[in-house]
């Protein structure tokens, strides 16, 4: 923000200079004019005076009517009410001013505000609003904004096709959330325009108010259905797919909700469980059939996760011998679905912490963190050694600090000297948060040792005090 009112006094003095407008904010960017409206009232002392920066270089003069467009700009960002009002009334030749128009919209000062909504009704139309749209939204956060997004909403509701085109396809995300939802509410686009932009917008709002509209309009256009829900069902957000799953059961389509019961996406599989269960079906047998080749190269991951969710612990025959599928992803779901279960045996699922696949690995950690102590801490410390694999070594270290006491301050100090930076961050942090558990034995000199070894990171003060925590003479 000080970058911000930094910029805009840069642009205010340049105005003063008698620079263009259209050279002093080149990007025309509503932060733009939003941080020069700031920076013109921002005062300083000047001769014994509180002035901006740019009023004591070229103060404005008691007549407005002969400023060019850039002093004009200034005067609508006046500290005095009085001379932004004045300015209001000869801005109106000058569409350049516009933005500075609708930032007046919103006035703290009523007289100020009232004209300037006056002025911005006349000058908005179909071809300013695209426009000033961005900074119009922008506006309407404030107290006092709303005005401008009515209008605008007003103009749009009328104006060509091409217009609200324009805007739904602008970079920023609150510009095509007031274009979507005005189609949505005036049913400015078919059904299929709305699916098609569900399934491709990024913006998760966009997405859900798309598919919810492009559903609500489904029912006057029956012949769109396949059109549509292809459209929803293929998109890659989990969000839209979760939408047309669910549409299924509306359209008496429950046979093709039942390849979702093994997406990727948990929503989605919860979605495509409702449809087949509120028709009639029960997904737990399609999960169990898929589950059964423990060899399948093509067994959705998401299959196997969705078991663990659906089924019950007399699944675990089934979920086990998962545990060596060829496909990585596989094998890290059924470590999930396991814990999901509450079947994370370690003994069980100790081998998959030396797994290739960092995913498996990292689920193995997770599941196994609960029962940390049930392993080995030598076995976990041999694998924090630098030849080991990097994601090995975070899980160990991450099971290693669950373990607690000496034997988490012994591995976070060993690896105080890891190749990798990010590990060696996490580390150091560890060695700075170990406080003496319960089960450490007061005066253990490997404590002292260990804590000598990672000084750098105390002051001299910390460091004896947590030696004393010990037991140990600081």
């Amino acid at each position: 923000m000080n970058g911000d009112v930094r910029d805009g006094t840069a642009v205010a003095v340049r105005l003063a200079g008698g620079v263009p407008l259209r050279d002093a904010l080149p990007a025309a960017d509503p932060g733009d004019w939003l941080a020069l409206d700031t920076a013109a009232r921002q005062v300083a002392w000047y001769r014994g005076r509180l002035l901006p920066e740019w009023e004591h270089i070229a103060a404005l003069p008691a007549d407005l009517s002969r400023l060019d467009e850039s002093r004009l700009a200034l005067a609508l960002c006046h500290r005095d009410g009085r001379i932004r009002q004045a300015a209001l009334h000869h801005s109106a030749p000058c569409p350049g001013l516009l933005p500075l128009v609708v930032i007046r919209c919103a006035d703290w000062a009523e007289p100020v505000r009232e004209c300037a909504r006056k002025l911005l009704r006349r000058a908005l139309d179909a071809d300013t609003a695209a426009g000033l749209a961005p900074l119009i939204l922008r506006i309407g956060r404030r107290d006092r904004g709303a005005f401008g997004a009515e209008l605008l909403e007003e103009v749009l509701s009328g104006a060509p096709r091409g217009r609200l085109t324009a805007l739904s396809a602008h970079h920023d995300p609150t510009v095509r959330r007031f274009a979507y939802r005005l189609a949505a509410d005036h049913h400015l686009l078919r059904s299929v325009e709305l699916a098609r932009a569900a399934a491709r917008d990024g913006d998760a709002v966009v997405q859900d108010l798309c598919a919810t509209a492009a559903l609500a309009a489904l029912p006057d256009e029956e012949s769109a259905y396949d059109e549509v829900l292809a459209l929803l069902l293929g998109a890659r957000s989990p969000r839209t797919r979760s939408a047309g799953v669910t549409a299924l059961r509306r359209a008496g389509r429950p046979g093709q909700a039942e390849p979702f019961l093994g997406d990727r996406s948990a929503l989605v599989r919860a979605c495509a469980r409702y449809v087949v269960r509120q028709c009639g079906g029960d997904p737990e047998p399609w999960y169990r059939t898929r589950c059964a080749a423990p060899d399948d190269p093509g067994l959705p991951p998401g299959a196997v996760i969705g078991l663990a969710e659906c089924g019950n612990r007399a699944d675990t025959a089934l979920l086990s011998p998962l545990l060596a599928h060829p496909v990585a992803a596989v094998r890290a779901q059924a470590v999930a679905g396991l814990r999901a279960l509450d079947l994370a045996d370690a003994e069980r699922l100790r081998p998959l912490l030396d797994d290739p696949s960092p995913a498996v690995v990292r689920e193995t950690a997770t599941a196994l963190l609960p029962s940390a102590r049930r392993l080995p801490a030598d076995w976990l410390l041999e694998r924090t050694e630098p030849e080991r694999p990097r994601h090995v070594r975070v899980a160990a270290f991450r099971l290693l600090t669950a373990y607690g006491g000496v034997v988490a301050l012994r591995a976070a100090v060993g690896l105080l000297r890891d190749p990798d930076v990010k590990l060696r961050t996490w580390a150091g942090q560890s060695v700075q948060r170990w406080h003496p558990g319960a089960d450490t034995r007061r005066g253990d000199a490997e404590v002292g040792e260990l804590l000598d070894r990672g000084r750098h990171l105390f002051s001299d003060y910390v460091l004896r005090r947590r030696k004393w925590e010990a037991g140990l003479d600081g």
